[in-house]
């Protein structure tokens, strides 16, 4: 399979690689309903921002397809309650809510249901398209923050598998890469998922990257032993105060800072959610299991609680530049508060 997602017209569904199955196994599944998809993507089957904004856009187009009505008011009825339910399931994420309600907007531009399915389809695909041309475009304006040689810190995953293909934060080192620059990355593994060891370091591996996965706690103590260059992470939500993204990012960007380190945020456009601050935000909690079990193995005691957010804010002010598919984005980011960049609200 050559993307993480795409429409299958043929099936009339989604197909995407399980990424839970990695790195073990690389397989493709497949989602014809709104419930299979709402459920791939709360078990993270389907993840990374930009991946999530496809997901919410095929989501739409796929609700579309399958609404039994065939009057526009009980159709229009039927997509919206779809999109709502995806919406719920990852809160944090613009993305996923952009992408649905971008093709939703075009939904309801028709004159008719039939006209409404094929334009849902064909935006769903055009934000396919445009994810693909973002990643490469950001990846090319940020391959030249890399010096070289370099050493490049990540967290979690911002890579293909969190995109349509290419990646954010990986896109950058793709690029480098390909320009000719040696490149190593460090992945941090990414607790409690371990989406760093298991997705990170299989999409370099494939593609023969230079990657070294270390433990979350490892990062800071290798700061100061000289043996990173800068850090690159991506994004699920960038406000006008701070930067949303995996839990552990913040830690990262405060060890960078201290130690003089550039630390870079690589995200698209439709990350941006300028009009809002770090308060308006609701921080995803997930699962006591995730924390509690290795599989079948018992990690912690029963009557043991867990703090499990799955996402922290780090301040603008830790931020050494953004990197977007628009060029790179330097401080003062005061900017951000009054362009309003990201989802219209």
């Amino acid at each position: 399979m050559d993307y993480t997602l795409s429409w299958d017209a043929d099936a009339g569904g989604i197909r995407y690689i399980d990424q839970t199955l990695l790195p073990g196994r690389c397989e493709p599944a497949l989602c014809t309903t709104i419930d299979c998809l709402a459920r791939a993507i709360e078990r993270l089957e389907i993840r990374g921002a930009p991946a999530l904004g496809i997901a919410g856009a095929l989501g739409v187009a796929l609700a579309a397809r399958t609404s039994p009505h065939e009057r526009m008011e009980a159709f229009l009825r039927d997509v919206r309650g779809a999109a709502e339910q995806l919406k719920s399931t990852r809160p944090t994420a613009v993305n996923l809510a952009w992408g649905i309600d971008r093709v939703l907007a075009r939904i309801e531009r028709a004159d008719s249901v039939d006209e409404a399915r094929r334009s849902a389809v064909a935006e769903a695909e055009a934000v396919v398209r445009e994810d693909e041309e973002s990643c490469r475009t950001l990846g090319q304006h940020g391959a030249g923050l890399l010096p070289d040689p370099c050493t490049v810190l990540t967290h979690c995953n911002a890579g293909a598998l969190a995109c349509r293909c290419w990646g954010t934060a990986l896109g950058v080192v793709r690029s480098a890469v390909r320009a000719g620059k040696q490149v190593r990355v460090i992945a941090c593994e990414t607790r409690p998922l371990h989406q760093g060891s298991r997705l990170t370091c299989w999409e370099l591996a494939r593609d023969g990257i230079d990657v070294t996965a270390i433990p979350d706690s490892a990062a800071a103590y290798l700061m100061r032993k000289g043996g990173i260059d800068c850090v690159i992470v991506g994004a699920d939500r960038i406000t006008s105060d701070a930067v949303f993204n995996k839990i552990g990012t913040y830690m990262h960007a405060v060890a960078a800072r201290y130690h003089a380190i550039p630390f870079y945020v690589a995200a698209p456009l439709s990350t941006f959610d300028a009009g809002r601050s770090e308060k308006d935000i609701v921080i995803e909690q997930r699962d006591r299991r995730e924390l509690a079990y290795c599989g079948d193995r018992q990690l912690l005691p029963e009557k043991v609680n867990v703090l499990n957010y799955a996402f922290d804010a780090t301040p603008l002010s830790l931020v050494s530049a953004i990197i977007t598919e628009e060029g790179v984005l330097c401080p003062p980011y005061d900017l951000l508060s009054r362009s309003g960049i990201g989802p219209a609200r």
